[in-house]
């Protein structure tokens, strides 16, 4: 069993950036693959990047590739969500997510432990 608690949300500018931070207790990160998600109110959870046990395969949804970079660093058991150039479009609670089951996946599904969430809201 693993505990996920986000961090980092909050209001910005378009245009602006903020960190999200996904602190892991439990198992260490080293053991499972990590994915964030997003969802807005009414809408499915979607996809945003994920990133294998150890770091080499990473996977960003088209809206987000090239603003966003996923990294984590097992020592602190953490894994970022570095985020820049946001738009209003990408207000949302924003979830971590932990993979035991699969190697990697895109799909919200999959996914074994989540966090509570952070909310990040981008003001245009």
């Amino acid at each position: 069993q693993v505990q996920l608690v986000e961090s980092g949300g909050g209001l910005v500018q378009a245009g602006g950036s903020l960190r999200l931070s996904c602190a892991a207790s439990g198992q260490t990160s080293s053991t499972y693959s990590t994915g964030w998600f997003r969802q807005t109110p009414g809408k499915e959870r979607e996809f945003v990047a994920a990133i294998s046990r150890t770091g080499r395969n990473i996977y960003y949804a088209a809206s987000v590739k090239g603003r966003f970079t996923i990294s984590k660093d097992n020592g602190k058991n953490t894994v970022y969500l570095q985020t820049n150039s946001l738009r209003p479009e990408d207000t949302a609670v924003y979830y971590c997510a932990a993979l035991f089951r699969k190697l990697e996946s895109t799909w919200y599904g999959d996914y074994d432990y989540w966090g509570q969430g952070t909310q990040v809201t981008v003001s245009s």
